[in-house]
């Protein structure tokens, strides 16, 4: 089995295909058999990708081979490719989700991370047994739901944020 990351040309979507081979592949792309699962376009070629490949039983990580073999000489569309582990973002969708966490930080520059114990926190604040101050941290999709029941306002951020303890 071969995976090949697959992009369609219509909607610019990424996605993953399972093959037996790379001939598998081209015959199912030239039939029109593959197609997007987000738009349904047929029109699909493959993303650049990084090969996965591992090392040997017998080597050790970072190590070279004792002896050299002569590799079988790539096809002439396959030698032709770049490749990344990166999946391709548009500088625009780059440019956004950067402008986006920038927000967000600064948005939490002044708020009290309080992490698992959110819930209650914002309970304490809504019900004025706490200093009203901005809190952030984690709560369940459920503990959300009650809060706002309770008529308590609270915004999901739209990055994951890092607790304090963890970062670097």
């Amino acid at each position: 089995m071969i995976v090949f990351d697959l992009v369609c040309r219509d909607g610019g979507h990424q996605f993953e295909g399972w093959f037996g081979s790379s001939t598998d592949y081209e015959k199912q792309r030239q039939a029109g058999l593959i197609d997007c699962p987000t738009c349904g376009c047929t029109s699909i070629d493959k993303a650049v990708m990084a090969p996965n490949v591992g090392i040997k039983g017998n080597q050790r990580a970072g190590s070279q081979p004792a002896t050299t073999h002569a590799e079988e000489p790539a096809s002439a569309d396959e030698s032709d490719q770049s490749v990344s582990n990166q999946v391709a973002i548009s500088a625009e969708y780059q440019e956004l989700i950067g402008k986006l966490a920038q927000a967000q930080a600064k948005m939490l520059e002044q708020s009290e991370w309080v992490g698992g114990d959110f819930p209650e926190q914002a309970r304490a604040i809504h019900y004025g047994e706490k200093d009203v101050v901005p809190i952030h941290g984690t709560a369940s999709a459920e503990d959300a739901a009650e809060l706002e029941e309770e008529g308590i306002e609270l915004t999901q951020l739209p990055l994951p944020v890092t607790p304090p303890e963890e970062q670097n």
